[in-house]
């Protein structure tokens, strides 16, 4: 997924508490760098700030970054030779979204038979209705237009 112009994520979203792996072809990679870093920090006062030497490849600068909790992730560059690209002294600014706790089953807590029947149900249940709603849509038109034929089985010849 492209963000902005030269930075690349492997992901669509970012997700906190979670690896994403960032490759940059910006300022630094074009001006043949041959080491850049990335400054990183997390939410609006820099939390966790960090530094990592990223590796250089023929599709640009690349790092495998932990993504710590915060509302937003935050990012510059530097090259060896104190060189920043900071996006013209804005830095680099993207939201994290939570983690969905809700479709997470920890392992300490066992699942209850009685939710797996119950999903079982309605899963079983929201197919009976788009079954259903998939007849009406097809067939009542034909039945009031009286295009609808039954068809005749050989018994009733």
């Amino acid at each position: 997924m492209e963000l902005t112009k030269n930075i690349f994520f492997n992901t669509d979203k970012l997700v906190e508490n979670s690896k994403v792996k960032i490759s940059y072809t910006g300022k630094l990679f074009q001006d043949a760098s041959e080491e850049v870093s990335i400054h990183y920090g997390f939410g609006l006062n820099w939390d966790n700030v960090n530094d990592i030497e990223m590796k250089k490849t023929d599709l640009g600068f690349q790092a495998e970054i932990d993504l710590c909790e915060g509302d937003t992730f935050n990012f510059c560059f530097k090259n060896g030779d104190d060189c920043w690209d900071n996006n013209d002294g804005q830095n680099y600014i993207f939201p994290l979204e939570k983690v969905q706790n809700e479709l997470i089953v920890l392992e300490d807590e066992p699942v209850s038979l009685g939710s797996a029947r119950k999903l079982r149900k309605s899963y079983l249940w929201s197919k009976k209705v788009r079954l259903a709603v998939y007849k009406l849509i097809t067939y009542l038109p034909k039945i009031i237009s009286g295009n609808y034929k039954r068809k005749l089985t050989d018994n009733q010849n």
